[in-house]
């Protein structure tokens, strides 16, 4: 995308960021807001643009917008190999192709709570999908305060109020790098300086939602060698059964600010 049409497309956010500011991410709903991405992919970069502006802008009164980058490794063969793709999420947008009725997997693709999928590049449809989701009551999951040991992280997750029967479904904790920045030297992007935001280096799956309504759920996940967990997120979120809809959501940082 011509990065003018970009800038002149990120102005639909503005209006909408002013209403957001009013309320509290306590009192909002969140969102889970997925983008498939690769270094190698030449539209991928403004739509890291648009993924960070969404974290940083909540420009939708009401959500609280939680993202993930997940870099696909199917780029990797066309002059440069992004150091964050990984197989384990071009199978996670492969689950999604089939459930959404997507010809091919491709990129940039956002995917918003699980149910609505469309071109990374359009500010419009993510600001109208983000909306609508943010009309659907999630469950109020709680982590608790995060040990680290090593490389290892451990936490649980649990209701935040007494729950006897919760719809079936499955709960996965992503470990993430809140920024991080690459010089692409060759490839689609060569010459360029690329910029991200909560890029997935860890996608777990860490139980059964249903579960939730018995007793917390323990778990670890595992930083990679290249990145100090200490700075790091965590982000918790609960899918229907086969990556369906995502009916719960937190994050919190893996040393919490004090």
């Amino acid at each position: 995308m011509n990065p003018y049409r970009f800038a002149s497309a990120l102005l639909l956010l503005i209006p909408f960021s002013l209403t957001a500011q009013t309320k509290t991410s306590d009192s909002r709903t969140p969102v889970l807001v997925e983008l498939f991405t690769s270094e190698g992919c030449s539209s991928c970069p403004s739509a890291d643009k648009l993924l960070a502006a969404l974290q940083s802008q909540q420009p939708v009164a009401g959500a609280h917008i939680i993202v993930l980058e997940e870099h696909v490794d199917y780029w990797d063969q066309q002059g440069w190999h992004d150091r964050f793709s990984s197989p384990q999420f071009t199978e996670r947008q492969k689950v999604y192709a089939f459930r959404l009725k997507v010809d091919d997997p491709y990129t940039p693709e956002m995917i918003v709570d699980g149910v609505t999928q469309f071109s990374g590049n359009d500010p419009a449809k993510a600001v109208s999908a983000i909306t609508q989701a943010a009309q659907s009551p999630k469950i109020d999951l709680v982590l608790s305060k995060p040990s680290i040991e090593g490389k290892r992280i451990s936490s649980s997750v649990s209701v935040a109020s007494e729950a006897s029967t919760l719809p079936k479904g499955d709960l996965y904790a992503a470990l993430v790098t809140p920024s991080a920045s690459t010089q692409v030297k060759s490839g689609e992007n060569g010459g360029k300086h690329l910029d991200h935001v909560s890029v997935t280096r860890t996608l777990q799956h860490i139980g059964k939602l249903q579960d939730l309504g018995h007793a917390p759920i323990a778990f670890k996940l595992s930083a990679p060698p290249d990145d100090d967990p200490a700075h790091m997120q965590l982000i918790i979120f609960a899918q229907l059964p086969g990556q369906g809809a995502v009916r719960g959501l937190v994050q919190i940082n893996a040393v919490p600010a004090s």
